[in-house]
């Protein structure tokens, strides 16, 4: 996936026109990231559905990455092997498609990209609509091979409150960053010192594209999280 985006990201998005001429590659995964029943009206076709609760613990409730050995599980079922390329994409401003790109760069899995625009985009486009499953595939291989570089400890955070190079960014929304919404957590507010800025405000709310690099970074550096500073998002 050499293509740029007219972002600039080509480590990171594929536009629609770039992901239907290559729906036919081999090797190329494509991941429905929203709930089954928006799945069934319709998605790109030989997409395979991945529930967003995925990374949810059937037990407690918290949202946690699965345990590698249940992960590389799922990413077999999917048809997801080492060499695979993968699109992933949602219909929620790349909310859930987004979460999967971590997961999977953590994982060690480095090609993976989200489709700019996600599912809007694909319709707006007039891009081909499908609403046939694809068969199961569990005979390719998935090898876990968790990046810890990418999770930042509750002590990495702690430790970052006092540093001049280091930046907490809380991309909650404003209720829950000033404490007026609590979503059922028994403490609110925000960590000390953290800037906020909503993860919402990067995207064109009317298209679900990523907002450009131009922009990204005229946002970014106006609330201090720059190139020069270590960021811990949450």
């Amino acid at each position: 996936m050499s293509e740029i985006s007219e972002h600039g990201f080509s480590d990171y998005l594929v536009e629609a026109a770039w992901l239907e001429a290559h729906l036919d590659d081999p090797g190329l995964v494509v991941i429905d990231v929203d709930a089954e029943a928006a799945y069934k009206r319709g998605h790109v076709p030989g997409a395979a559905s991945l529930n967003p609760d995925y990374e949810r613990d059937p037990d407690s409730g918290w949202v946690t990455t699965m345990p590698p050995e249940r992960f590389a599980e799922v990413c077999r079922g999917l048809g997801m092997g080492d060499h695979s390329q993968v699109v992933v994409y949602d219909n929620s401003m790349s909310l859930h498609a987004t979460r999967l790109w971590w997961v999977l760069r953590r994982y060690g899995h480095p090609d993976v990209r989200i489709l700019n625009g996600g599912w809007r985009a694909w319709l707006s486009e007039m891009r081909p609509v499908s609403f046939e499953r694809p068969a199961s595939e569990n005979s390719v291989a998935f090898t876990p091979r968790l990046d810890d570089s990418m999770l930042g400890v509750l002590d990495d955070v702690k430790a970052a409150c006092g540093l001049d190079d280091a930046v907490i960014w809380d991309v909650r929304t404003e209720g829950e960053f000033d404490g007026s919404v609590n979503r059922g957590n028994r403490r609110v507010g925000h960590v000390a010192g953290a800037v906020h800025l909503e993860w919402l405000e990067l995207m064109d709310a009317e298209t679900h594209r990523f907002r450009s690099e131009a922009e990204m970074r005229v946002l970014l550096n106006g609330h201090g999280i720059t190139p020069d500073k270590t960021a811990y998002a949450y």
